[in-house]
């Protein structure tokens, strides 16, 4: 890892965006690569998605939407330990996201005049999990689970058919679909999966959905930035990253594991360690130097970590380690310092906040109860992480009688009248003019 010192200078908020590291290849390079799939996905359906499978996945001639009964007899391969393991997280799960669905409230604006908000789900949704160098059950659950306690009626799964597989998704998605009860599933990936869903394929009976989520590298996030507008998506969550706040308080064989455990998802994955102490970053480095050999997916882990996108940055104290981070906007935030309380409460931009030596990022990967999918790339500066929130929409319901709407009558032909559309004011009037005649 590269060691970014940023000790005795001035910066500010422009400066940080600039300096803190990135991936090479960003979201807008991406974008134009994935134009064209997206396209010939909209224009040419089934035999666009066909060419893309072979071109990406090294697949042909399988079905692309898997049937029902597969996806259930799929269970039967399930080993104990992982289905006990699947079953536990879609309980902590469903618990941490019924916490996001805002309950109806009634507003009284007077005798006669309220305003009900209620938070309406959409109808249907497109579910994407990866599936390129491991399987994802664990983000099947958190989009589905969050999907179902939001009361989306309709769900449909997306995930790379695999060459392995009998051009089936990974087993272990069809695990996960099964346990949650989502039989709508097809054998589609990457940028692909994406405009399908968008888009609709009548010739495999898939309809489009209201709503596309789930994580994936930055050509499915970039897909996702396409067919924004045609439908609603949840973020962009591209290739994963985390960055970590540390000072030498903390545990450096700690702080390296979760470096490297974010570093294993991909080549292009970001590890970010920002401190106050040169001689703690050094303890971490030889730290990682003497994991990451030892670790199964050691070159990947090596070429994440050596990238562009993943460095230790010095700073001069926590103060300014939280601005480095707020600028940064983090998928994965962890704080492990003597002060981690007051280091959280500067934190403004961040997907998801792990706090402690004992809370790493792969507790929230899994078994927290909170939810993995995230803003990546910056994006959580502006974004929020998938939950039941995602699939929800306010709604106002207004409700007037016939004394409230007279007392508001002058002063909203008043109003009217300002803004030179009479006929508003005039719709209010024409209520009241059989008894003022």
């Amino acid at each position: 890892m590269r060691t970014t010192d940023l000790r005795g200078r001035e910066l500010s908020r422009g400066d940080l965006l600039a300096l803190v590291p990135r991936a090479a290849l960003g979201a807008d390079v991406a974008v134009e690569r994935v134009r064209p799939l997206v396209a010939a996905v909209a224009d040419r359906g089934e035999d666009a998605l066909r060419e893309q499978a072979l071109e990406f996945d090294g697949v042909s001639g399988h079905a692309l939407r898997v049937p029902s009964e597969t996806v259930q007899a799929s269970l039967t391969d399930c080993p104990a330990d992982v289905r006990e393991a699947l079953t536990e997280l879609i309980a902590r799960l469903r618990l941490g996201s019924a916490a996001q669905v805002p309950e109806t409230r009634v507003t009284e604006i007077g005798a006669g005049a309220k305003i009900v908000q209620r938070w309406q789900p959409v109808s249907r949704v497109g579910l994407y999990a990866p599936g390129g160098k491991a399987a994802y059950p664990s983000s099947v659950i958190m989009n589905a689970v969050s999907a179902q306690v939001a009361g989306v009626p309709s769900l449909a799964l997306a995930s790379p058919a695999q060459a392995d597989n009998a051009g089936l998704p990974h087993q272990a998605v069809l695990w996960a679909a099964a346990l949650c009860g989502i039989d709508e599933v097809y054998a589609i990936g990457g940028a692909g999966a994406i405009a399908a869903f968008a888009h609709g394929v009548p010739a495999i009976g898939l309809d489009p959905v209201d709503v596309v989520t789930g994580p994936g590298n930055v050509f499915v996030a970039a897909a996702k930035r396409v067919v924004s507008g045609t439908v609603g998506i949840d973020s962009e969550a591209g290739t994963t990253e985390i960055l970590v706040i540390a000072d030498d308080a903390a545990d450096p064989g700690f702080v390296a594991a979760d470096l490297i455990s974010q570093a294993e998802h991909d080549e292009a994955a970001a590890s970010v360690l920002v401190t106050d102490s040169a001689e703690f970053g050094e303890r971490v480095l030889a730290e990682i130097a003497e994991r990451a050999p030892r670790t199964q997916h050691a070159e990947r882990v090596r070429v994440a970590l050596s990238g562009p996108q993943s460095a230790v940055i010095l700073v001069d104290d926590l103060d300014t380690a939280v601005r480095v981070s707020n600028a940064y906007g983090p998928e994965h935030l962890e704080i492990q310092t003597r002060d981690d309380d007051g280091v959280l409460t500067g934190i403004t931009d961040a997907g998801a906040i792990f706090v402690g030596g004992y809370t790493p990022v792969s507790l929230g990967d899994y078994l927290a109860g909170s939810n993995h999918v995230l803003p990546t790339g910056g994006t959580a500066r502006f974004a929020a992480g998938l939950g039941a929130h995602t699939f929800l929409r306010p709604q106002q319901i207004i409700s007037y009688d016939r004394a409230a709407l007279a007392a508001t009558e002058a002063p909203l032909l008043a109003l009217a009248g300002a803004e030179g559309l009479p006929a508003h004011g005039e719709a209010v009037s024409a209520r009241f003019e059989q008894e003022g005649s």
